[in-house]
């Protein structure tokens, strides 16, 4: 809702972040794709088992969904150019829900990645067109707050839907998880509503004018991205590869639990702290939880087969949980603000590109150091990736801190 203020400019009432108008569409569309996304993360590389890969095999089933995710998102700003937001909506919503029900049909390894190459052409445009509709529906004042909504719609079915989706497809039935991970398709009729208040807030095609200077634009999304791209890594790392990391369906169940809830939580509430204090301080120890976090499963992986393995692998998924969203938040309002409003939407692909290239190269990764050695040696260089990250994290505040005081005297 709008507002006069005197002679001035037109400004914003101060409502919830999620009463603004398109905001709620946005977000249910958001919702339903991640809900279809999240059924099949786990479930799709099981599927691929059944059809005789291997764990390398299975692993290459996520890493295909997010390399057309990546492809798909490099291409947003000309889809969003030639179909407009409605249509660009409604086609990654069709793109992502109908190839589920082609699991139905085989299970074949070839068939399962090509369908993952189908549905990773769907997210891909959703996730675009859900963080550049964010930042232009929301003045950059609340935009932490506006990403935690919008970090909460995509860390909820995560939360729900993750560490059920293996038990229902192996005590239930695999058909069963594939007709839900339709479910996509329920937000297409959302899309013009999302539309119409896009254009309504001056933002008709969906790609603003850009800032030209490219290498500053580079510069200041490194950091950021780098952050993203390791934590976003061990994320593709664990749902990929939790269901076969522990033997108990109880404890697989209960570590998914752990991430996705407390992942759920601090994207959220990570949006509050960036409002207040900004997204930067808390980068660094947030990447050197998400390290610890990440060595506690590696030793839990060692002693899976005593009593002590689940609890530590449980225990690991809860910090590495908080890494990953409250980083997923701070990395983006960080983004935001170092690059500035006209290049917001430049941010918004760099973003979801890193977001998805490390889910991908996470899920990659962890399968063929799994293949040749062990999960414990997957999850000792994950842990020590993400350590070096917020190493360089903390060096760079440091010299930015020697910089300003230096310019101060």
């Amino acid at each position: 809702m709008l507002k006069q203020q005197g002679d001035g400019p037109v400004c914003r009432e101060e409502v919830p972040v999620w009463r603004v108008p398109g905001m709620r569409p946005l977000l249910a569309s958001t919702a339903l794709g991640f809900a279809g996304l999240s059924l099949l993360m786990p479930v799709a590389p099981l599927w691929a088992l059944e059809g005789g890969a291997d764990e390398l095999g299975a692993g290459l089933v996520n890493t295909v969904l997010m390399l057309f995710t990546v492809i798909a998102q490099l291409l947003v700003g000309r889809i969003l150019g030639r179909l407009g937001w409605q249509r660009s909506l409604a086609l990654g919503s069709c793109l992502l829900g109908l190839p589920a029900l082609g699991h139905l049909v085989t299970s074949q390894a070839g068939a399962v990645m090509a369908l993952a190459a189908v549905r990773g052409l769907g997210f891909g445009i959703l996730t675009v067109c859900g963080a550049t509709g964010v930042a232009a529906l929301v003045e950059p004042g609340r935009r932490g707050r506006a990403v935690g909504a919008y970090g909460l719609a995509i860390a909820a079915p995560q939360f729900l839907l993750i560490p059920v989706a293996p038990w229902l497809a192996q005590s239930v039935g695999f058909w069963l998880v594939f007709t839900c991970a339709a479910v996509p398709l329920l937000a297409v009729p959302l899309a013009p509503r999302v539309a119409r208040a896009l254009h309504d807030s001056g933002d008709v095609s969906g790609a603003p004018a850009e800032a030209r200077d490219t290498s500053r634009l580079r510069r200041v999304l490194v950091g950021p991205i780098a952050a993203l791209l390791v934590i976003t890594a061990a994320g593709g790392a664990i749902l990929t590869f939790t269901p076969r990391l522990l033997s108990d369906p109880v404890a697989v169940y209960l570590a998914l639990l752990a991430f996705t809830a407390t992942a759920a939580l601090c994207r959220w509430g990570f949006g509050h702290v960036a409002d207040r204090r900004g997204a930067a301080p808390a980068i660094a120890p947030l990447l050197f939880a998400g390290a610890a976090g990440l060595a506690v499963i590696g030793a839990g992986t060692v002693r899976e087969s005593g009593p002590t393995g689940p609890v530590l692998v449980v225990a690991g998924m809860l910090v590495v949980g908080v890494a990953y969203g409250g980083l997923q938040n701070l990395t983006l309002v960080q983004a935001f603000a170092a690059a500035g409003e006209r290049a917001r939407s430049s941010v918004s692909v760099a973003w979801n590109v890193g977001f998805d290239a490390g889910t991908g190269l996470g899920a990659f990764a962890a399968g063929a150091v799994v293949t040749v050695s062990s999960y414990t040696a997957a999850y000792a260089a994950l842990a020590a990736v993400t350590a070096v990250v917020g190493a360089c994290w903390t060096g760079a505040r440091w010299r930015n801190r020697g910089a300003a005081g230096r310019a101060a005297l």
